[in-house]
Order: structure tokens, then C-alpha cells, then sequence
């Protein structure tokens, strides 16, 4: 079986959260195939700030300016991913660190202006939508054994870089990998209702609802948009867990399908 797992940047903070990060995915390694895609979000707004910018989301895409983008390529591409990748390797791993440039594996679009929740029409600047359906690079490593482990940074056909959001790319990459399952690993404990508890298990039609209805908002729009374009194009499951519990494939949080299955 074949995982993709999204990490968010919130579990790559430092060290520590890197250190913690790498024994997890070293577990859920030793259970089948495995293709890691990595945010940095909180590493991208400090660096921001230390530049004297301001991080701007919408419905939790980040909106990315020219000096923006500069900010994502130098910390994914940079710091995060090859401090992640060479834990990995000291861990008795075959991890290989890339960005969606590499291979053409993120091939993007500039995303279109969005009409976000409140109404507003935002253009996102130069963030991507994926649209390549070449997995052959990512499949390749994973068929000699090594764990692909992708900045989302995504590159357009005249060779622009794109800032990609982290759980999209996760999710485009596991519908043409193709993956069995999509995890979704962050700091939230996973989908919550009104009252704040975790919703265990949700349908497709379950995430249309909170999408279309706002029950979902801010970051989790972002999630839940990913979620519903793996699951229609083919992943079988999807979990939001949250991935400081130390273990990526026993975590509780929420489960999705297609159809809800209960228990």
C-alpha cells in the first residue's frame, strides 16, 4: 500500500519537532510505501517578519507576492527540507529531498482569483494549482526504496515558481501517484464540530456540507478542498490527525470517504 503523508510546517519548527517528525515517519516507513509532502508555514511567516513583511491569508491560502515567494522558496526548499531529509537518513532511511520543480512532479498553474468564503475576490499572486499527472520521478524513487520527500513548490511551463499550499499538492500527489491513502498530519486533533470535538468520521457529501455551509473556515477550508479532489479522484481514505501524538498511522483524529462507514 502507498501513503502519501502531508507534514505541516508547525510539526518541522525546530530541532525537536523535526527529531520527533522523523521517528514517526521511520514507524509508518516500516508499514509500506511511503511519499512525504512538506509545508513550513510558521518558519515562512517568521521569515517574513524578519524581512518586514506581513504573511496575508485567505480561507488559509497564503497570498504570495514576489517577496513572498522568495520567503517560501529559501525556507522549503532550503532549511526545512534538507534539515528533514537528513534526519531521515541518520535514521536508517533512503529520504531524497525535492520540490515540485524536480521532474516536473509539481507542473502548476497560477491559480485563478478566488472568491473566498466572505465574498471577496482575491488574486492569490503566485501561488499554483497542480495540473501534471507525471508521477514517474516519485514512483521511481519509491521502487528502489527511497521515501521522496517534496517541498510544495510547484513550477509552470515557462519555468516560474509557484508557492503550491501544502495539503493541495499532498492531495494531487496521491490521486496520480496513485496512493491508498492521504495523511493530513498538523497540530489540530482533526475536523471539529460547533462544540470543538472531533469529528471521527466524515463522508464526501459530509465535507461539501461544512465547505458549502462555512461550518468549516479558515485553514480547514484549505484541508477540506484537498480532501474532496483526493477522495473524488480515486484515494480511498483520507485522515486529519494531529501529528505531534509521535505516531502518523495509529493517530486518532478524523477519518473520510467517500461513503461514510460506520463502526
Amino acid at each position: 500500500m502507498t501513503t502519501v503523508l502531508k507534514l505541516g510546517g508547525e510539526l518541522l519548527d525546530d530541532a525537536e519537532a523535526i527529531r520527533s517528525s522523523a521517528e514517526a515517519i521511520v514507524r509508518l516507513a516500516s508499514r509500506g510505501r511511503l511519499v512525504v509532502v512538506h509545508g513550513g508555514g510558521r518558519a515562512i511567516d517568521a521569515e517574513l517578519r524578519a524581512r518586514g513583511e506581513s504573511p496575508r491569508f485567505i480561507d488559509g491560502l497564503r497570498v504570495t507576492d514576489a517577496a513572498s515567494l522568495c520567503a517560501v522558496v529559501g525556507v522549503l526548499a532550503g532549511r526545512t527540507n534538507t534539515n528533514l531529509v537528513a534526519t531521515l537518513n541518520t535514521r536508517g532511511l533512503r529520504a531524497i529531498g525535492l520540490t515540485g520543480a524536480d521532474g516536473l512532479i509539481g507542473l502548476a498553474i497560477k491559480a485563478e482569483p478566488l472568491r473566498s468564503i466572505s465574498g471577496e475576490q482575491v488574486d492569490l499572486g503566485l501561488v499554483g494549482q497542480p495540473v501534471g499527472t507525471d508521477a514517474a520521478l516519485v514512483n521511481d524513487l519509491v521502487g528502489i526504496g527511497c521515501i521522496p520527500v517534496i517541498a510544495s513548490i510547484g513550477i509552470d511551463r515557462d519555468g516560474t515558481l509557484l508557492n503550491i499550499n501544502a495539503d493541495t499538492l499532498a492531495a494531487h500527489l496521491a490521486a496520480i501517484v496513485p496512493a491508498e491513502r492521504l495523511i493530513i498530519a498538523g497540530a489540530t486533533a482533526g475536523v471539529l464540530d460547533a462544540g470543538k470535538n472531533v469529528i471521527r468520521a466524515l463522508s464526501l457529501d459530509d465535507v461539501e456540507r461544512m465547505i458549502a455551509s462555512g461550518e468549516a473556515h479558515s485553514g480547514m477550508v484549505a484541508k477540506l478542498t484537498a480532501c474532496r479532489s483526493a477522495l473524488t479522484r480515486g484515494v480511498r481514505e483520507v485522515a486529519i490527525i494531529d501529528g505531534r501524538s509521535g505516531d502518523f498511522d495509529q493517530a486518532t483524529g478524523t477519518v473520510i470517504r467517500r461513503e461514510l462507514v460506520r463502526t
